[in-house]
């Protein structure tokens, strides 16, 4: 059996039952024994990850950078009235006119 760590040996059935019923979460036996390996594995990947990240290497949320690109807001060419209801099934010559959507009531 593959060396577990003391954080994946916190995580027992009985913990992840306790957890299940706090949550308000009905699990099957079985599904407790999957969630007991796989929380154990979660657990041991962020034990691997915080002994690497020590203070001198800084938080990231992505591998690169990131900046967001933006142009100015200035308007543009925009449609007439006439030109947005030409393709329009149904107009009232300054509104779209759509049927009321409400279910079974119609």
């Amino acid at each position: 059996m593959p060396e577990q760590s003391a954080a994946h040996e916190a995580i027992t059935t009985d913990v992840v039952a306790h957890l299940a019923n706090l949550a308000r979460i009905a699990l099957t036996p079985e599904e407790i024994e999957k969630l007991t390996g796989e929380l154990g594995a979660i657990v041991d990947s962020v034990a691997k990850v915080s002994e690497v990240a020590t203070p001198d290497v800084p938080a990231t949320s992505h591998p690169i950078p990131l900046t967001n690109v933006f142009r100015p807001d200035v308007p543009g060419e925009t449609l007439t009235t006439e030109q947005a209801l030409a393709g329009a099934p149904e107009h009232d010559g300054s509104r779209f006119k759509v049927s009321a959507i409400l279910g079974e009531e119609q």
